[in-house]
């Protein structure tokens, strides 16, 4: 399965429209994720772009080690982390809860349909940061736990324990309002 790496290889000896490639393979899922720090689509609209031009000015802090798209998440959870902590400094409001709903349902409506997904999708963004987090990272971008772990500075282990927790408390979130679980048998 090719992680991006060779595209960015093109890209690095100078094929231009490798850069798009990568750009139309992460973007979509990149503004999906800061979305979960920040809560507004057009900020994590315009991080993504940031993540994309930190690759862009600095070619060669890349270096083949993990996969690009693992590379490119943890730009991207540190640009969100730091706007955050700027936006707590300038002490401005946070969005409306209804405001945010829209724009989430704007953005995520191709992921997420029907009534289920909806109360899934709510309980998960209710949980704390990290459980957040590893979930999106383990379950909605489909990395590994060492994937994930360098995302979020963690070790395997950390990331495991940290994802079992994660289900637990979303579990017990979707029981306490009624999610019915469909019969696996």
């Amino acid at each position: 399965m090719e992680n991006g790496a060779s595209s960015y290889r093109r890209f690095l000896e100078g094929d231009e429209d490798a850069f798009g490639e990568i750009i139309d393979r992460y973007r979509d899922g990149l503004i999906f994720f800061i979305n979960r720090f920040v809560h507004n689509v057009s900020v994590a609209e315009e991080l993504s772009e940031d993540v994309f031009l930190e690759l862009l000015i600095h070619k060669h802090r890349y270096n083949f080690k993990n996969s690009l798209k693992t590379y490119l998440y943890a730009i991207g959870r540190h640009k969100a982390l730091d706007y955050i902590r700027k936006l707590s400094r300038r002490n401005e409001v946070p969005l409306d809860e209804s405001v945010y709903a829209a724009q989430a349902y704007d953005f995520e409506g191709s992921f997420l349909t029907g009534e289920r997904n909806r109360q899934l999708h709510e309980a998960i963004d209710r949980l704390h940061g990290d459980y957040r987090t590893v979930l999106h990272l383990l379950y909605f971008e489909d990395m590994s736990a060492e994937q994930a772990g360098r995302v979020m500075k963690k070790n395997r282990k950390q990331i495991e324990n940290l994802a079992y927790r994660a289900k637990n408390a979303l579990r017990n979130a979707l029981e306490k309002e009624g999610f019915c679980y469909e019969d696996q048998g």
